[in-house]
């Protein structure tokens, strides 16, 4: 049967139980089951009228901008939906409990910030790491029985792997000292500058300073030592000869003297001033720059480093610290994105017939507002406990408010946790931002989609008036075909009725000469 609507004229096939499909006629076997068939039909243009043609054009221009339109707000559907929070109460339950749950830790398990416990730390990790390199390197600690053996190890590597800038600021005039050489030396850096100033220094045998007061100083630099060892005298190579060996001292060199100065010297081995670590390393390079190595930053952070003796070890025993108030952070991020991805996951089983259908997308914990409401929430409540916390305990130690409280306040915040929730809030209202621009643009989309709505219906409407003047003009037509045929049927009839007549003037002479032959040719007639 043929079935049209006003968008599309369409024909529909209606097969019976017995009708017999050929197999091309689908791809797939299953649907072959399959009662209807609907084809669209595409109505003809006459190409002729150029008002018919511009209407068409247009209604295609403005269906294909349709589609544009309903596809971005499809995808702005998608990501409103991604930047929804769709949390409830019971995710919000959990997200309070995995807050209590860190809280708890903080208090009980990490406790108060403690320099000196991380230093303790820090100060065995490193003594163990010279140690073991000095083993791989031949150091025998055995030698050393009833003696410091770490002494002996940074001796020991200190003897083998020379750098040439290594005392020759020994002066007055250099505002350089013992304690502040390691930072003032660009080569005693654990940084990729420090590298690169090593590797430079056998080029152009010039030792590179800047000291607390933003002065760059350069220092001309032996080529080899000479030292008495077992009653012999010995050249030490500071200088390469030749472009590998100076490869070989500025990066191999470099890097094991640098592993002898962890620890301190050998004079104070464990104890002594170490090399800087990565951050007062990237703070005194910073400061060299030129123009701010005018101000008062390069002094700030020399005195910050002799006087704290804020080296390697110090940096490692603040990221142990650290370290350690990440736990319950960590803790709580994993107990809540957890129970995110489980409680999704069921609810996919749940929705879908079969494991391979899940929407994976759907159960992830990550970038989506819901989850971000929920680590909101936790990390919230973990601040909140450990702000009380700290303040009930520096208020206890302090005994009352004094200006010891404040310290003891901040010694008991843990600032890795407080960090964590501004994240969170910050990304929360960040996406409710977003969602805000996503929907304007859906509702500028919406508002361009009507109005190209309506102009398609001003084109159908000037189509059909076109057909309705086709339709008028038609029945003028067929009106004057009506006429026409009247008057072509009465001149017919009048011609008829002219001939019968003559024929029968003719009959009455034929018959007045021939009464037979008359009478043979009527009935001739008449039998016709």
């Amino acid at each position: 049967m043929l079935t049209t609507t006003q968008e599309k004229p369409l024909i529909k096939l209606e097969i019976d139980d017995y009708t017999i499909i050929p197999n091309d006629v689908y791809e797939n076997k299953t649907s072959t089951d399959l009662k209807e068939i609907e084809f669209e039909m595409i109505t003809p243009i006459d190409f002729s009228d150029k008002r018919k043609v511009e209407i068409y054009n247009g209604i295609a221009e403005v269906d294909e901008r349709l589609a544009v339109i309903n596809q971005k707000v499809e995808e702005l559907n998608t990501e409103i939906d991604r930047l929804t929070n769709h949390a409830d109460g019971l995710d919000y339950t959990i997200a309070v409990a995995s807050g209590i749950i860190a809280g708890a830790i903080d208090i009980f398990y990490v406790g108060e910030f403690s320099l000196d416990r991380g230093k303790e730390w820090s100060n065995e990790k490193v003594n163990n790491f010279v140690m073991d390199i000095a083993k791989k390197n031949g150091f025998d600690p055995e030698a050393y029985e009833g003696k410091n053996p770490l002494k002996g190890a940074i001796k020991f590597l200190e003897d083998k792997y020379h750098i040439p800038s290594d005392g020759v600021w020994n002066s007055d005039h250099y505002g350089i000292n013992g304690i502040s050489h390691h930072l003032d030396d660009w080569a005693h850096h654990p940084s990729l500058l420090g590298l690169i100033f090593s590797i430079i220094t056998q080029f152009t045998q010039t030792g590179y300073f800047t000291n607390k007061y933003g002065e760059n100083i350069k220092i001309d630099v032996p080529i080899s030592l000479q030292r008495k060892k077992n009653g012999n005298t010995e050249t030490i190579i500071l200088i390469g000869n030749d472009i590998p060996s100076k490869f070989f001292c500025g990066v191999i060199n470099w890097a094991m003297h640098l592993v002898s100065d962890m620890a301190g010297s050998s004079d104070n081995a464990g104890a002594g001033m170490g090399i800087p670590g990565p951050i007062m390393a990237l703070l005194k390079e910073f400061s060299a720059i030129p123009g701010i190595n005018k101000t008062s930053l390069p002094k700030t952070i020399g005195d910050f480093f002799e006087k704290n003796r804020f080296d390697l070890r110090s940096e490692l025993a603040v990221g142990h610290e650290i370290g350690r108030q990440a736990i319950p952070v960590v803790v709580n991020e994993a107990l809540v994105r957890g129970f995110y991805f489980l409680r999704r996951l069921i609810q996919q089983l749940k929705e879908k017939e079969s494991f391979k259908d899940i929407e994976w997308k759907k159960t992830l914990p990550f970038k989506n507002r819901t989850i971000v409401r929920m680590l909101t929430i936790a990390t919230g409540t973990f601040t909140a406990i450990d702000l009380a916390d700290a303040g009930i305990r520096a208020v206890i130690k302090s005994g009352g408010f004094n200006p010891a409280t404040l310290g003891n306040f901040i010694l008991r915040v843990n600032f890795v946790g407080v960090g964590r929730f501004a994240i969170a809030v910050s990304t929360d209202v960040a996406m409710g931002i977003k969602k805000s621009k996503k929907e304007n643009e859906r509702i500028r989309l919406r508002g361009e989609e009507l109005q190209l709505l309506n102009a398609k219906v001003f084109y159908k409407e000037a189509d059909m008036w076109i057909a309705a003047e086709n339709t008028d003009k038609a029945i003028e037509e067929v009106y004057i075909i009506m006429e026409r045929t009247a008057e072509n049927f009465v001149d017919t009839w009048n011609e008829i009725k002219e001939g019968s007549v003559k024929r029968r003037e003719y009959i009455d002479k034929i018959k007045a000469k021939d009464d037979h032959f008359a009478k043979e040719l009527s009935d001739l007639i008449e039998w016709e």
